[in-house]
């Protein structure tokens, strides 16, 4: 059975006055993508996410999750039911415990005893926030409290989560903590949005990608799509000898392209088009010829890397 995207938009557009924050975006993702939005500030990453998480009508075009389209101008309890959103901004209680916290708005939700205790420890534990139950919000690091706010975020059990730069002002032990806890919730079946303006946010996890600028979504692909779009690959050599004999048998090879010496690491970079069988018979043929080889490997461009060759700028 085809499951509908989670998320489909269609022409969707937000003007305010004569400014136009999203223009004609059609968008869609799939169910248990982690899909990652980029953007400088100002594309109109965050319109967009308030737009798909209803607390922005759209001026034109519409919006589906799992298949139900959203209607202007209505609560849409149903869909909105299946949305956590993290904005940016979202305030903390810091005279509240985080129990006290968490139970407000599992109570805002609607749940009961014993469904709301239960899933109280399950959040707290999945943001590893569990020996911090009983302490007040304000003694909390600011990588906790925004452990807190997914945990909060998470707590009525939604299948699409919503989340406006979730990692900015973190430090990088934070980030990595927040990114694994999204990780665990991809496998546990929900699929996320994510926004940021910092591509190595996201290629660590995200299955697609997208980059707005100016309003209108300008790329839209699997990640994986993203990287082997450029039919070259980068190799790396090393050995114990001179490299110029091994320069000079490099450059005479169908499916290299360029070679450089890097004479720092001892190594020389090659721009390659075969395929992996083309690069094991490379390999085979450079001990064949008994260059000292003790170093071959392939390495991947990033995605800051591939969106500049696309002729676009990660701009903070």
């Amino acid at each position: 059975m085809t499951h509908p995207p989670v998320i489909a938009t269609q022409q969707l557009t937000k003007q305010f006055g004569d400014s136009i924050a999203v223009n004609q975006v059609d968008l869609q993702v799939q169910q248990g993508e982690i899909y990652g939005l980029i953007g400088p500030n100002g594309a109109g990453k965050t319109t967009l996410i308030r737009m798909l998480a209803t607390a922005e009508e759209p001026t034109l075009g519409s919006i589906a999750i799992a298949g139900q389209t959203l209607i202007q101008n209505q609560p849409n309890p149903d869909i909105k039911r299946r949305i956590g959103f993290l904005p940016d901004d979202f305030p903390l209680y810091d005279d509240l415990l985080v129990w006290d916290y968490l139970e407000y708005f599992a109570r805002l939700y609607y749940l009961q005893e014993p469904d709301l205790s239960n899933r109280l420890k399950e959040v707290l534990a999945l943001v590893d926030l569990d020996n911090k139950r009983h302490s007040p919000i304000s003694t909390l690091s600011r990588g906790m409290k925004q452990r807190l706010s997914l945990a909060r975020t998470i707590i009525h059990k939604p299948t699409l989560l919503l989340l406006d730069e979730p990692v900015s002002g973190l430090d990088p032990v934070a980030r990595v903590q927040f990114r694994q806890t999204l990780k665990t919730l991809q496998q546990q079946g929900l699929t996320i949005f994510i926004s940021s303006h910092i591509l190595s946010d996201l290629e660590d996890f995200c299955t697609s990608i997208g980059i707005m600028q100016m309003g209108q979504l300008v790329e839209s692909s699997e990640l994986r799509a993203l990287y082997n779009r450029d039919q070259t690959q980068q190799l790396i050599i090393s050995t114990v000898t001179d490299l110029a004999p091994v320069e000079t048998f490099l450059q005479d090879h169908a499916f290299v392209h360029e070679c450089k010496v890097l004479p720092d690491k001892h190594q020389i970079a090659v721009t390659f088009s075969g395929t992996d069988d083309d690069i094991v018979a490379l390999l085979r043929s450079l001990i064949s010829h008994n260059f000292p080889i003790i170093d071959f490997h392939r390495t991947q461009e990033s995605l800051e890397d591939i969106f500049i060759k696309m002729g676009y700028r990660q701009t903070s």
